[in-house]
């Protein structure tokens, strides 16, 4: 039986390590969404932190609005 592998970020390129899709990937997501499931706003605040690391990685290479788009839009609550 095959073990899950986390969908983690690989620093300085934040491509996925599993699938090589920009991090966070969908498999990140869901995992991201099932464990902070009672904490939304820890989830935020995770994914904030990791997105300002990413924006020091990636200077110049994405404009902070699709960064933003990348690292938090999806996890807000509906």
């Amino acid at each position: 039986m095959p073990r899950y592998r986390p969908h983690i970020a690989a620093r300085p390129s934040w491509r996925c390590r599993v699938c090589g899709a920009a991090w966070p990937c969908s498999p990140a997501r869901l995992a991201l969404l099932g464990e902070y499931r009672e904490n939304r706003t820890g989830l935020l605040i995770y994914l904030g932190t990791m997105m300002y690391d990413a924006a020091g990685d990636l200077t110049g290479q994405h404009p902070p609005e699709a960064l933003a788009d990348r690292f938090l839009t999806w996890a807000r609550p509906r």
